[in-house]
């Protein structure tokens, strides 16, 4: 089998955001990973966008080529007032053809305790009518001032963190290796 394609995306253009450090950390993961291959994408490359909305002269092809190759992703996105950034909303509703049938794992983002659970939670429901195919094992960064160090760098007594990282992949990756083989051998008859 083909190395899958991982898309991950930041999911903010908040200045001075803290959510680029889990990001850049679960991107470095991934790329340990010999089955797959990380395609990393920043919101603040897309905006301003073209419109929005899924209308055609509202796409942008970079975005739209990008999931067409992608096998599954991984959001990380802070929670804002309980909420996922508009940004991330704007650039996901930007191509609603290419997600279908495809999963995708939630890294949620706090200045909090709760690490980004209720973003996640209200994530979701779009996801899924997105045609998203949601993972049961969510990543949470609470509190993400006190993870990293002033370089980005996962402080050391928060090393357990990568073992989450891991067994999140683990499931992206069957749950992708299932849906591509739907996808390949069902959906084209």
């Amino acid at each position: 089998m083909d190395k899958l394609n991982i898309t991950i995306i930041v999911g903010t253009t908040r200045k001075n955001r803290m959510s680029i450090y889990p990001a850049m950390l679960v991107k470095k993961i991934g790329e340990e990973i010999d089955e797959i291959l990380i395609t990393f994408v920043d919101v603040i490359d897309f905006f301003p966008l073209p419109g929005e909305g899924n209308d055609e002269e509202s796409k942008d092809s970079r975005w739209v080529d990008i999931n067409k190759k992608s096998d599954a992703y991984i959001i990380v996105a802070p929670e804002y007032n309980h909420g996922y950034p508009g940004s991330l909303k704007m650039l996901l509703d930007n191509d609603l053809g290419n997600y279908t049938h495809k999963p995708v794992c939630i890294a949620g983002v706090s200045s909090g305790m709760f690490g980004g659970a209720r973003m996640i939670e209200n994530l979701i429901n779009p996801l899924r009518e997105m045609g998203f195919v949601t993972t049961h094992s969510d990543l949470f960064f609470p509190k993400v001032q006190d993870m990293f160090d002033e370089n980005g760098e996962l402080k050391a007594e928060f090393n357990s963190q990568i073992d989450y990282i891991k067994k999140s992949f683990n499931e992206l990756i069957w749950m992708a290796k299932c849906l591509k083989w739907r996808r390949d051998n069902l959906d084209s008859k």
